[in-house]
């Protein structure tokens, strides 16, 4: 039997028909009409009768007379909407300077799914986990192609992992390659570094408590993050600042022969330099020749591991992708780090307890200043893991994951894209959306208590994305974060220089704080006998 399916919101001439069997499954019926609609999760539509009575059953379907139609999420299908904009300029100052305000005041006036056009870029924002969800797990309707709409399309290179397109050769190469040299065995590989890393740099912060002088967290920060990387870390940072300032002003801007677009085309160049030096030198550990898996617990180094492991083909990963690689691999590394750590800092001054809280933890749980770190010490520090999240939730580095359509798609909820858009889920939006969190803007790490954070969606929280496209050095980010910022907090206390409000750069790829600025006061030795980590006898 044949019926024919429109979606509720378009006239019923657009209906398409399709065969139905009376014997279908409900959700089958669901999943085919979706197909035929271009709706990315039918698990959410709904059938209605031209009188628009709710068709339960596959038999209430076939029974209906004239077209049946389709609702998702109970809502009819709608194109985003947003600000007018004005002319040349668009959305612009809606948006600028603040955009992290500003989209979330769009989402309360527009709804779930918005439409911005700032500088000739047309894109899509969401602050729901549903459309997140849909695009980020990319099908045949999303995948990650970085089109001149795209925030990375400023530095797009289709020999990188992280700013090139999903659906090329290279990209399946580098998704093979790299993900086991950060798994969480790999990553065990290289705490000791992370622990050399943050007490090699005692001496500067010691220095600075006898000056009494204040600091500025990111810049240090930064400084802290890098000191593995070396001489062209700077020049990661500059490409990453001038290509926000680039393609948040349009294609036009990109092309001039002066100002910001070429300094970003000089930037990159001398930064690929430094870096193909730095790979020429790298470390080997003999691990010539062996597995994927194997390599990547020995390498001395990610470019060691890149080098030399090989896939079950007993093929090596082409030379030729290495450079573009780990200047990704470590760009967006230390500084989607610098910046996480620059707000953990941020959330010690602003809300002193949590200091407390964290040194008495470290105490009850026998660290020392000489003990051997380990990811089950650190990923075993309960309070610290919340204190780490709920810093993620509310001010995540990270912010703008985009993924680009295939073809017309509708959303949950109802919104429909068009072919080769451009959807950005929002991650502060979706972190303090009222809808999904309660009371949203507040601190809270032990939210993380409650029964209901176990049931949540799973698209709710992700500071790393999601998806085979989610960020592969999340495992050594958690646990570099975990692992300095408990060793300054048992060697310093930390304290807020100033009372002005916390800036935010808007023209950086990543949230890092501007002019937060602190004093670290060296601890005495604690004492480490106390019963209760309800108590705190520390003095500075």
């Amino acid at each position: 039997m044949a019926s024919q399916f429109y979606l509720v919101g378009d006239e019923p001439s657009t209906s398409q028909t399709l065969a139905v069997e009376p014997t279908s499954k409900f959700d089958d019926l669901k999943k085919a009409v979706g197909q035929a609609l271009h709706v990315a999760v039918p698990a959410g539509i709904t059938f209605h009768s031209s009188d628009d009575k709710d068709l339960l059953t596959v038999e209430d379907v076939l029974a209906a007379a004239g077209p049946v139609g389709v609702r998702i999420d109970g809502q009819p299908v709608q194109d985003p909407q947003g600000p007018a904009g004005l002319p040349l300029v668009g959305s612009y100052y809606e948006i600028s300077p603040d955009h992290l305000g500003n989209h979330h005041r769009l989402f309360r006036k527009y709804g779930h799914v918005i439409k911005t056009t700032n500088m000739g870029k047309t894109t899509y924002l969401t602050d729901s986990p549903d459309a997140a969800l849909a695009a980020l797990l990319e099908s045949q309707y999303f995948t990650k192609k970085i089109t001149e709409d795209h925030p990375l399309w400023g530095v797009k290179d289709n020999t990188a992992i992280f700013v090139g397109d999903t659906e090329t050769e290279n990209w399946r190469l580098a998704h093979k390659f790299l993900p086991p040299a950060m798994g969480p065995k790999a990553v065990r590989h290289y705490t000791p570094l992370m622990q050399d890393c943050v007490r090699s740099s005692f001496g500067i912060f010691d220095q600075l408590n006898e000056r009494g002088e204040a600091w500025n967290v990111y810049q240090y920060m930064v400084k802290l993050a890098s000191q593995t990387i070396g001489k062209f870390a700077s020049g990661i940072v500059s490409m990453l600042s001038l290509n926000k300032k680039v393609t948040a002003r349009g294609e036009w801007y990109g092309i001039l022969p002066w100002g910001d677009s070429a300094r970003l085309r000089e930037v990159r160049k001398t930064t690929y330099a430094l870096l193909n030096e730095a790979i020429d030198a790298a470390p080997v550990s003999g691990i010539t020749d062996l597995p994927i898996a194997n390599a990547a617990l020995k390498a001395s180094c990610v470019v060691d591991f890149l080098l030399n492991a090989v896939d079950e083909k007993g093929e090596r990963f082409p030379r030729s992708l290495v450079l573009a690689n780990m200047i990704v691999v470590t760009g967006a590394g230390y500084t989607t780090t610098s910046a996480l750590l620059s707000w953990l800092v941020y959330c010690l001054v602003t809300y002193p307890e949590t200091q407390d809280r964290l040194l008495q933890e470290l105490v009850d749980f026998g660290y020392t200043p000489d003990m051997e770190w380990t990811p089950d010490f650190a990923h075993g520090l309960p309070y610290l893991d919340r204190f780490v999240k709920e810093t993620q939730r509310l001010h995540n580095a990270s912010f703008q994951p985009g993924r680009t359509t295939k073809t017309d798609v509708v959303l949950p909820g109802g919104y429909r894209l068009p072919a080769n858009a451009v959807i950005i889920p929002a991650l502060y939006a979706i972190h303090t959306n009222s809808e999904v969190w309660n009371d949203p803007f507040r601190f809270d790490p032990d939210r993380w208590l409650a029964d209901d954070i176990k049931g949540r969606h799973r698209a709710a929280y992700i500071p790393f994305a999601t998806g085979a496209r989610g960020c592969i050095g999340f495992n050594f980010a958690l646990m570099e974060v975990k692992i300095l910022l408990s060793e300054l907090v048992y060697r310093y206390k930390f304290v807020r220089e100033g009372v002005e409000a916390i800036e935010y750069d808007p023209e950086f790829q990543l949230i890092r704080p501007l002019n937060l600025y602190v004093v670290n006061q060296k601890r005495t030795e604690p004492k480490t006998d106390r019963p209760s980590s309800t108590r705190n006898d520390y003095t500075k």
